[in-house]
């Protein structure tokens, strides 16, 4: 902000100059020369008596305009070719890129001189070479970036929906690569500032007695001896404004770090908001009571979760969940994307993407809470609890081999020196199912096919013996021989090592297969708890009927498929009453009416919904 309103300062001063001065920027006062600050003369007057606040400002105008045509130049060819390089691709990629690495190699402040030469006192020359030479920058890093975004599928969908290039490149690149451009546009005008001055000090800008940056610096330092003063107003406001343009630029670079980081679900105005709605809902705990403190652990659960809860930018996205998960036992976590699933399993360990943070609740390993403990977490991260994400290629680091990555966790959780840490990783590999483990764990993670690489994630989850496995979604990214694979692996493992697994995922299928105990989520809310068997046989809520509706096998052949209707809510538009109300069929008034608490309809069942009665007299929902 400090930035930003300096530059703006600058800009308004320099562009109204005669209303901040009354003194022209070649008017004489010979009475006072080389004199101090003054209340005739704010900054003071240089050599010839000419007062050096007007000179300053009138000479920014020369600075700006350098700054806006090398700017404009700079933007027009590094951002048209970068991004035209980076889609395109083949020759256009190729002569582009060579013509950028022949202009980059050039020496620039050479060239810039040589034109002043043969254009002598043209800084728009000047200034428009410079932003030429300059553009080879900008073209190199766009060209890399828009590399990776081509590949993207939402790109390849807006082909498919029959977009033309120069559409996909201005509504769905360009737009992906905005921060870049204004990081790298104010890094360039900083140079800009600094070069224009130069060439204004050596007299090859404006020429005297017109005012310029460079000149006042060139005039301070003939009197310096005479008045030091004359440097503060020739340099401070120089220095300010490339300070203040570099600035801007990290602002801005981390800005949209911190924006793409952050999940959208996030909005500022949910941060007051939010809590408010908590004191008037009296949505904290299951009973619905606004000052609910979580209960104790279940007795023998190796896991137990009271009323977490986690917010993300200010905004709730995981409300008040609780489940228990008993040493060797299966527990599915189930819903749609965006119901807050992975958001649990990481809160679980601790490790809430985009800043996000703890609000409520706590959770219980092995009988004692670790929610707010930093070293009571590490202590049983990888040892307590694993986690096996479900992108494998994300969670292996491409610079190492598959046997330094599975060692070190060895070593980290178990201790030893390499040759034994470099046989239990060997061991670990053979227990996974990895053929020729020897050979695999000298590749590196591009090496691996997609399954072969989720077995090594497994592999280092399991070197420190954790008795709970948090698989998010483990079999997601594979293919459908593969993920059968997965889930026998997991089975075995967990038939060999006695190890609790919470498996997140939305395949009521892989849960039939795996869990005995489901644990259905929507909205950031717990809506059902039961065993898998009853659950099949009679689900309780209306959102668990529809998920095992919408399956494609029910599919009547010329007849839509299954599906429920609308979308998830985004945490900052969760409803006040019952979040499934507007796709739900049994929705009446008194759902929306305030919030639903969860219920114990049935011995070890739980459900949010008010409408079980009517929900055990139709039987069934599916």
């Amino acid at each position: 902000m400090v930035a930003t309103a300096w530059l703006l300062l600058l800009v308004v001063a320099t562009s109204a100059a005669p209303m901040f001065t009354t003194r022209g920027p070649l008017e004489q006062d010979l009475g006072h020369v080389l004199k101090g600050p003054s209340g005739s003369h704010l900054l003071g007057t240089d050599v010839l008596g000419r007062d050096l606040l007007s000179r300053l400002l009138f000479g920014g105008r020369s600075t700006l305009v350098a700054v806006v045509e090398a700017l404009i130049v700079f933007l027009v060819i590094g951002v048209t070719l970068g991004l035209l390089s980076g889609y395109r691709g083949g020759w256009v990629d190729w002569a582009i890129t060579r013509g950028a690495e022949l202009v980059f190699s050039l020496p620039g402040i050479v060239i810039v001189l040589v034109v002043l030469s043969v254009f002598p006192g043209n800084l728009h020359a000047a200034m428009v070479t410079f932003g030429v030479l300059g553009a080879p920058g900008l073209i190199r890093i766009l060209r890399s970036q828009t590399l990776t975004i081509r590949e993207e599928l939402f790109v390849a969908a807006a082909r498919v929906a029959g977009l033309s290039h120069s559409q996909i490149l201005r509504r769905h690149v360009l737009p992906r690569l905005a921060s870049t451009i204004i990081v790298q546009a104010a890094l360039f005008a900083a140079i800009v500032v600094v070069i224009q001055a130069g060439l204004g000090f050596l007299g090859l800008g404006a020429q005297p007695p017109a005012p310029s940056w460079g000149g006042l610096v060139a005039d301070a330092s003939q009197a310096i001896d005479r008045s030091p003063w004359m440097l503060v107003p020739a340099g401070v406001p120089m220095v300010l404004t490339v300070v203040a343009l570099a600035v801007l630029g990290d602002a801005i670079r981390d800005a949209a770090i911190e924006n793409w980081s952050i999940s959208k679900a996030s909005s500022p105005a949910r941060r007051t908001e939010s809590a408010a709605v908590d004191k008037q809902n009296g949505s904290l705990g299951d009973t619905g009571s606004a000052a609910a403190k979580p209960r104790a652990p279940a007795p023998g659960a190796l896991l137990s979760v009271r009323n977490l809860t986690v917010e993300i930018g200010g905004t709730r996205v995981v409300d008040n969940v609780s489940l228990d998960l008993a040493p060797g036992e299966t527990l599915g976590l189930v819903g749609e994307s965006g119901c807050g699933k992975s958001v649990t399993s990481l809160g679980i360990l601790g490790l809430i993407p985009g800043g996000g943070r703890i609000t409520g609740g706590a959770v219980y390993f092995d009988g004692v809470d670790v929610t707010g403990s930093r070293e009571a977490m590490a202590k049983i991260r990888g040892t307590g609890i694993a986690y096996v994400s479900q992108e494998p290629m994300v969670a292996l680091d491409p610079t190492y081999t598959i046997w330094h990555q599975v060692a070190e966790a060895v070593r980290t959780h178990r201790g030893g020196d390499r040759k034994a840490a470099r046989a239990r990783a060997v061991e670990l590999l053979e227990r996974v199912h990895i053929p020729n483990p020897e050979a695999v764990a000298a590749r590196y993670p591009h090496q691996l096919s997609g399954g072969m690489a989720q077995r090594v994630a497994i592999a280092v989850a399991l070197a420190g013996d954790p008795r709970l496995l948090i698989a998010d979604e483990p079999t997601t990214a594979l293919d459908v021989t593969v993920q059968a694979e997965i889930l026998g692996l997991l089975r075995e493992l967990q038939e060999t090592t006695g190890m609790a697994v919470l498996l997140v995922t939305h395949d009521w299928g892989v849960v039939a297969d795996l869990c005995r105990r489901a644990v259905v989520m929507y909205a950031g809310q717990v809506v059902e708890d039961a065993e898998v068997e009853g659950m099949f046989a009679q689900p309780l809520h209306p959102y668990t009927a529809g998920l095992m509706a919408a399956n494609p096998h029910k599919a009547v052949w010329g007849e839509p498929l299954p599906t429920i209707p609308g979308t998830v809510p985004a945490p900052r538009d969760w409803p006040r009453g019952c979040r499934f109300a507007a796709r739900c069929k049994h929705a009446t008034d008194a759902c929306t009416a305030q919030p639903v608490a969860l219920t114990r309809p049935a011995p070890d069942r739980l459900t949010r919904c008010i409408h079980v009665p009517s929900l055990l007299e139709e039987g069934s929902l599916r």
